[in-house]
């Protein structure tokens, strides 16, 4: 039994632990919160509950810490668990620079510790089959890739931690992340990347983005947005190959191949659990905590979310973030 303690109860980390719940031989111990809200989840939820990481080490046996902070704690929680022994899940995104994320891994490889990023859309159907596409050459190279990934803008957050850019790194860092880990993985580093950006200077950060990404045999573009309106989630993805063209979008992935028409690929999950957020019942982060626990218990790093591409992924978004504004490169 791999008993975990989960840090940061909210929307994220009730996510998380109904999940843990679904998974054999997987417990969670105990809770790290530090908000009163946090704490009477915890009650509610019959579990014990601590004010520091260093504190519920200290009086639970547990194996791994499952870190659902802010983005900006993120570095100091994976420290701290991993000097204190413990294996690590951490959010997307583990850190705001890639510094940072490299100081984090290596402490992590020095304690002989796994460290592993939760870049959940990884764990997807959708994206399962898009890999092994990619990967297998049954539809020949692929050619050209959109992404898209927009939103209105949450009211509740809006003075809050997440639009500012020191602590989220608003939409590329919060938003835009989920389909460049994709875009990365599939493709690998880009060798050239632009993005134009949109928004009201008054707030302080840009609110829409549109991103090229370009290697030597295709183009992808993303666009991320939280529009400053009433506008519906929305999320599509469209590569085509040089013998169809695969489109993820209204819940449904459709291939098209000439002469052959349109075939609706099977992206049910085989198990799903509630969320208890704004998101319906999913199996990806049942997937993804899966294959974390299974790589603990074969002492292994994991080959879907890896090192190399979540440093990249972190390396192209600081300087989008960070850099200079309207940048070609």
């Amino acid at each position: 039994m791999i008993r975990v303690g989960i840090v940061g109860l909210g929307g994220m980390g009730e996510v998380h632990y109904r999940n843990f719940e679904k998974i054999e031989d997987a417990e969670v111990a105990a809770f790290v919160s530090s908000s009163n809200k946090g704490n009477e989840k915890a009650k509610g939820l019959g579990l014990p509950h601590y004010g520091s990481i260093k504190e519920m080490v200290e009086n639970e046996d547990i194996q791994v810490v499952d870190i659902c902070t802010p983005n900006y704690l993120h570095k100091e929680n994976v420290l701290e668990a991993l000097n204190l022994g413990k294996h690590v899940i951490v959010e997307k995104p583990m850190a705001l620079h890639k510094s940072d994320a490299e100081e984090m891994f290596a402490l992590a490889e020095k304690k002989n510790l796994r460290l592993f990023v939760a870049h959940v859309l990884q764990f997807t159907k959708e994206m399962e089959i898009l890999r092994g596409y990619v990967r297998s050459g049954e539809l020949g190279r692929p050619l050209d890739g959109f992404f898209l990934r927009i939103a209105g803008k949450p009211g509740w957050s809006t003075d809050g931690w997440l639009f500012k850019k020191e602590k989220s790194g608003v939409i590329p860092f919060d938003l835009h992340i989920h389909d460049l880990d994709m875009i990365v993985s599939l493709f690998g580093k880009p060798e050239k990347y632009s993005y134009t950006s949109s928004g009201n200077e008054g707030i302080g950060y840009k609110e829409q983005y549109r991103f090229t990404y370009s290697y030597d045999y295709l183009h992808v573009a993303a666009e991320a947005a939280l529009f400053d309106a009433d506008f519906p989630f929305t999320q599509s993805f469209r590569v085509y190959f040089e013998k169809g063209l695969l489109v993820r979008e209204r819940d449904e992935l459709i291939l098209y191949e000439k002469d052959k028409g349109e075939r609706k690929l099977d992206i049910t999950d085989k198990v799903l659990v509630s969320t208890g957020i704004n998101l319906p019942p999913t199996g990806m982060f049942y997937n993804e905590l899966t294959h974390f626990l299974e790589c603990i218990r074969e002492g292994k790093d994991s080959s879907i979310v890896t090192k190399e591409q979540v440093l990249t992924v972190i390396e192209l978004l600081e300087d989008i973030v960070f850099g200079s504004e309207e940048k070609e490169t």
